[in-house]
């Protein structure tokens, strides 16, 4: 039974206190492999890719482009059968 994996901001450590989501690389609805590339935040102006923590279904984006994340924050949401880094 497919369960859901949160996407969470990391702590990128680049000394800023807020990063912005910049882009995301996959649509709701769409699946993507785990370790693809699936959103890229932009941080003290250094741009880095989130991948997926598992394969799956992205399901749910809980921030939009151009919004201001913190470490900690869901970044969205994947439905998965199967999530090693769960």
């Amino acid at each position: 039974m497919p369960f859901r994996v949160d996407v969470v901001m990391p702590d990128l450590e680049l000394g800023g206190d807020v990063a912005r989501v910049s882009l995301w690389l996959v649509e709701v609805g769409a699946t993507v492999p785990a370790g693809d590339r699936l959103v890229e935040i932009v941080a003290d102006g250094v741009t880095v890719d989130l991948p997926a923590p598992c394969a799956g279904r992205l399901v749910r984006k809980f921030v939009g482009e151009d919004d201001p994340v913190r470490a900690g924050e869901r970044l969205g949401a994947i439905e998965a059968d199967d999530c090693p880094a769960r």
